[in-house]
């Protein structure tokens, strides 16, 4: 009976690794099946030129200008209204599979936080891509908890579903502008 068991997972993941991104790593892989993941393709705003991010906090949405009047949509979690910001600023950073540390407001409010969570533990609420924001702590990341995606969650960052942050992530250079605001884009 066990190896039957055995023989059904393969039958059911093997051609699935065939569609898993480039690079995954088995947390990717993971939640590339059991996470959202709702980008589509959008008529956008041609003055925006291509190739930046605009964050809509009132429409939960990121968008990835692909070119003039044509932009990705990714579903987001947005701020908690008490870490609720917006302005322009710049991708500083890229890492796979980041690690996390909580800061001490973090741990204050939640004594049972970790001190630290390694890149690509299944648990890391960073998930399995992270895009810096400026000279800032924020970030746009996966994320560990795929129920929040569409929610105001966090504590200043921008949440994307892992599936979704995979393919915003080679998408998007060192230096690209992003613009976070609370403007709604969508009709």
């Amino acid at each position: 009976m066990h190896k039957l068991r055995i023989l059904s997972l393969l039958i059911f993941v093997l051609p699935a690794l065939s569609i898993a991104p480039a690079g995954a790593n088995a947390q990717s892989f993971f939640s590339f099946f059991w996470e959202g993941g709702s980008r589509e393709v959008v008529s956008f705003d041609p003055r925006q030129a291509p190739g930046q991010i605009i964050v809509s906090f009132g429409d939960r949405r990121l968008y990835w200008i692909q070119r003039p009047g044509v932009a990705i949509s990714y579903p987001i979690a947005v701020p908690r209204e008490q870490s609720r910001w917006q302005g322009v600023t710049h991708v500083s950073d890229k890492r796979h599979n980041p690690s996390w540390t909580p800061t001490a407001e973090m741990r204050r409010e939640n004594p049972r936080l970790p001190a630290y969570v390694p890149g690509g533990h299944p648990m890391n609420p960073l998930g399995v891509r992270a895009l810096y924001l400026g000279s800032t702590m924020y970030r746009i990341h996966g994320t560990d908890a795929p129920s929040t995606i569409g929610t105001a969650a966090s504590k200043g960052c921008i949440r994307m579903y892992n599936r979704d942050v995979l393919d915003l992530y080679p998408r998007v250079p060192v230096g690209t502008r992003v613009t976070v605001t609370w403007r709604r884009y969508r009709a």
